[in-house]
């Protein structure tokens, strides 16, 4: 039951458990008290009245009527509301009557009297008249200190019963206001968990209900960014899906076509030559050299299409390897270009994607410093790195940086769609690319996340 309960609940029922355990306490104190109080209100009355008769009836035997004096002095004393005084003598015992008392709504309950003042008091004082031995019985009636207990007992429980009903009904209206953001940061929550990331929540409360507020704002707005970069990310994938396609198929069409044409028309040539008694062997060598030269330059186009669909040798030669057949197949065609080359062994297996995404940043790289940077040198890094600010992903990284000494960029140059491209794949691997220009060149740097081990 006590889970089912909501915080605000829980908070209100502590705090009226508090009041009532502390008023509980309070009266308790109180009804211990007094006994003690009413005892000695007892024995103090006893002890005041006894001297008091002590004193009047010591000229007792001087009067001319002893017996109607004492009967007098028995009335008088009957006046007193604390005390009752009966005379007893060897033949007759003479109580003095006393006014019977009025009871209110407020008077003490019996359980209560029997609790404070289970047992009367009475003192016996011995008295001689014309040497007769008789005895005045003092008895204690402690009944107005019982009621002045018993009423404030009861002011106490009414004064402390207001004042807890009082700051309950504070505590709460307090309580309520303070938890008020939480029902904001309920429906806010749950908004987000909808789909509406441009919801916001006005911090107020506490100080840390505040903070978690604007905790909560921050976070719907960065989620809400996540979720429009993803968007972004996946329409750029598509338009760049789409431009490859149509790329490869201009390429198909530009290369494959003519080159498709020349073989039909050398082969129909040496179909027509064959129907001839005696073909020309000079006529017969030329279609047949230009059918060689046309499927090798096919073979050429092929490769290069399916190098740039997936490179060869990566996954049966590995990473370096296939970097390094990369490297001399650009240092074949630019010699005038020195290329130094660094993979670290520290590296390790740094799996599948991330071999591919750091053969293809090394890849872009070059091709853009060979097509635009005029440079005479060229240095390629890779080496591991731990996780640095501004990647995502926990996992080790690769670092991998592509330096020449080239021109440099304009201020105002935009990134082609080669490195866009390579950008938005490896921020959705979990790392970063970065391009930095100098007049000392141009520096492509990269962190791919490797992939996890099992």
């Amino acid at each position: 039951m006590w889970r089912k309960l909501s915080l605000r609940a829980r908070i209100n029922l502590l705090l009226a458990l508090i009041l009532l355990i502390g008023l509980g306490i309070n009266i308790a104190r109180l009804v211990l008290e007094a006994g003690p109080r009413v005892q000695a209100e007892d024995q103090s009355t006893i002890r005041l009245a006894r001297e008091f008769v002590g004193t009047i009836v010591a000229g007792l035997n001087e009067a001319p009527d002893p017996d109607a004096r004492l009967d007098r002095i028995v009335q008088d004393l009957s006046r007193l509301r604390h005390v009752s005084i009966t005379r007893q003598d060897n033949a007759t015992a003479k109580a003095s009557e006393r006014p019977e008392e009025v009871s209110d709504g407020r008077a003490p309950p019996a359980w209560f009297i029997a609790l404070v003042h289970p047992e009367q008091t009475s003192v016996r004082v011995p008295i001689s008249i014309h040497g007769q031995q008789q005895s005045l019985l003092i008895t204690s009636h402690p009944d107005d200190e019982v009621a002045e207990i018993w009423d404030g007992i009861v002011t106490q429980v009414e004064v402390g019963s207001a004042i807890a009903v009082a700051l309950f009904l504070v505590t709460m209206l307090v309580v309520g206001r303070a938890l008020a953001p939480l029902e904001a940061l309920s429906q806010a929550m749950t908004s987000i968990e909808a789909g509406f990331y441009d919801v916001r929540v006005e911090p107020g409360g506490s100080p840390e209900l505040a903070a978690i507020c604007s905790k909560l704002n921050h976070l719907a707005a960065t989620l809400g960014e996540a979720v429009d970069g993803k968007r972004q990310l996946a329409e750029r994938a598509v338009s760049l899906q789409d431009s490859e396609r149509k790329e490869i198929a201009r390429e198909l069409h530009d290369e494959f076509g003519p080159y498709l044409f020349a073989l039909r028309a050398h082969a129909g040539a040496l179909t027509r030559m064959s129907e001839v008694d005696k073909p020309d062997p000079v006529a017969l060598r030329k279609h047949g050299n230009a059918i060689l030269e046309q499927v090798n330059a096919l073979q050429q186009f092929t490769r290069r299409i399916l190098e740039r669909l997936r490179p060869a040798g990566l996954a049966e030669l590995g990473l370096r390897d296939a970097l390094g057949a990369l490297v001399r197949l650009w240092s074949e065609s630019h010699p005038e270009v020195e290329i130094e080359s660094s993979v670290s062994s520290a590296l390790g297996d740094a799996g599948e994607m991330a071999d591919l995404t750091i053969y293809r940043i090394v890849q872009e790289a070059l091709t853009n410093v060979f097509r635009h940077a005029e440079a005479t040198a060229v240095s390629i890094t890779i080496a591991p790195a731990d996780r640095q600010a501004g990647v995502r992903d926990s996992r080790v990284c690769a670092l991998v940086r592509v330096s020449d000494n080239g021109r440099g960029l304009r201020p105002d140059h935009k990134l082609g769609r080669g490195l866009t491209g390579m950008r938005e794949r490896i921020l959705a691997l979990g790392g970063t690319l970065n391009v930095n220009s100098g007049d000392d060149g141009v520096t492509v740097e990269a962190l791919v996340p490797k992939a996890v081990q099992a």
